[in-house]
């Protein structure tokens, strides 16, 4: 039964060892603090690991040792069999109660309590390798308990011998599925999910309550990271760094001084937005190399960076092309068309030439004022129009790496796929929506609260399409 003073779901992974069972839970529980190692034994006591909303726990998995002594304990369970089977759950107590203290049946004594005490089993089993008859030993002491149960079949390795296990497991569990803690993403969460409803009438609608909340909660989570996607690229672009000086020219070191200041800004911009998107897919403890920003071996201001995540050259042809169409229309307008849409045709070409503005001019550097004492260094607003597509490019890339990343994974974060282009994202509608704030910025002036919410809505789009 569910402890109703904690009414929620319960569930024990069990299984052999060195299964996965740990990467599972970490996988559902969206912990990456489950201890995880390839050498057996790495799980020595149970743990529980709530996955909570809110502060509000929805269910709860513990991560259990493997069976170590299963034959024995399935003789002594034999010895003590009871004349009816609804007395075999209390045979498993009178085992616990007998061998809480040996030693010998520690792993099995901490497997078997949580499932005693109401929690519901998920049998592991790692699908690469051929079936062997002594799991159903284990699984023989699993349906003493009597508890609610279903078989997950794990592919470690490259074989798959499924079929041969869904066969034998059908025979002791209501339900068998196929769950790769590593390569599961969101969507196959919730079936699973909807898959363990269906195991206990009881747990039925706090398991359909669940599947609402972590949806709604993976949509706010979506929300959240387009906002800031969308916040730290304004920020970025429209970010002007002023340094006073008291002679009447700049010397080439104080030049050289406020530029790297000014990179340095939108550097911690960066890696602003990389913290903040790595607490709310909740990756606390990914580890990655530091260096540089987000891609590695990709900085925020090489031309590497610029060639993977920006736009091609005749893409930004057109984008640019297209700004310049749209700003260039207003002459037509004036003219009531008197012009014969001369207007359009010239700020076409305008906008195309000048959006092929690189890397190797990125941004304004003034030198402003006229009395000594008054003068300033003033470096940006950045001018490359290849620039805001590089920074959400990398920034897209970075999100949705981790929003499709299994918590279960253990790998050093490793930002270098070369296989990501952002042209194969957003189309020339897209960018032309994305232009008109881009166009604003290195303007200096502040884009309208409608042109905002198209660029949010682009964003979000996008970032969609990438999980």
């Amino acid at each position: 039964m569910i402890d109703r003073k904690n009414s929620y779901p319960k569930f024990a992974v069990v299984g052999h060892p060195n299964k996965g069972k740990s990467s599972i839970v970490s996988a559902l529980a969206h912990d990456d603090s489950v201890q995880i190692g390839n050498t057996p034994g790495t799980t020595q006591v149970k743990r529980g690991f709530p996955l909570k909303v809110d502060g509000k726990i929805i269910y709860e998995l513990f991560d259990t040792p493997g069976f170590q002594r299963a034959r024995r304990i399935l003789a002594w369970l034999e010895e003590h069999k009871p004349t009816s089977a609804n007395k075999r759950a209390d045979t498993i107590r009178e085992f616990i109660y007998n061998f809480r203290d040996d030693e010998r049946f520690r792993d099995e004594i901490e497997l078997l309590e949580p499932i005693m005490n109401g929690a519901g089993i998920i049998y592991v089993v790692d699908a690469s390798k051929p079936y062997g008859a002594e799991y159903e030993i284990e699984m023989e002491i699993l349906r003493w308990t009597g508890q609610p149960s279903m078989a997950i079949l794990n592919l470690i390795g490259d074989e798959d011998y499924r079929e041969d296990w869904s066969r034998a497991l059908g025979q002791y569990f209501r339900l068998v599925r196929t769950f790769n803690p590593l390569k599961a993403k969101f969507k196959n969460h919730i079936e699973l999910l909807e898959s363990i409803a269906q195991l206990k009438e009881d747990w039925t609608e706090q398991i359909k309550n669940a599947i609402e909340i972590l949806k709604k909660f993976h949509n706010q989570k979506i929300d959240r990271t387009v906002e800031i996607i969308k916040d730290t690229t304004i920020k970025s672009l429209s970010y002007v760094y002023r340094h006073k000086i008291k002679s009447k020219t700049a010397t080439k070191e104080e030049y050289r001084l406020a530029s790297k200041h000014y990179r340095g800004e939108l550097v911690k911009y960066e890696r602003k937005l990389e913290r903040d998107i790595s607490e709310i897919w909740k990756h606390k403890n990914i580890e990655r190399v530091d260096i540089p920003p987000l891609i590695d071996d990709v900085g925020l201001f090489s031309k590497e960076s610029e060639s993977i995540f920006g736009l091609s050259q005749k893409e930004l042809i057109l984008t640019g092309a297209s700004a310049g169409a749209i700003s260039g229309a207003g002459i037509d307008l004036a003219f009531s068309g008197g012009t014969f849409f001369l207007g359009t045709v010239i700020g076409s070409i305008v906008g195309g030439v000048s959006a092929m503005v690189g890397f190797d001019n990125l941004y304004n550097i003034k030198l402003l004022g006229k009395k000594i004492g008054k003068r300033e260094l003033i470096v940006g607003p950045m001018k490359s129009a290849n620039f805001p597509y590089v920074l959400l490019g990398r920034a897209l890339y970075y999100a949705s790496t981790l929003a499709n990343r299994s918590h279960a994974i253990r790998d050093s974060l490793k930002l270098d796929d070369r296989e990501f282009f952002i042209e194969k994202i957003i189309d020339n509608n897209m960018r032309k929506k994305l232009e008109k704030v881009h166009s604003k910025l290195r303007e200096q002036k502040e884009p309208k609260e409608e042109l905002l919410e198209e660029y949010r809505e682009v964003i979000l789009e996008s970032f969609k399409k990438l999980i």
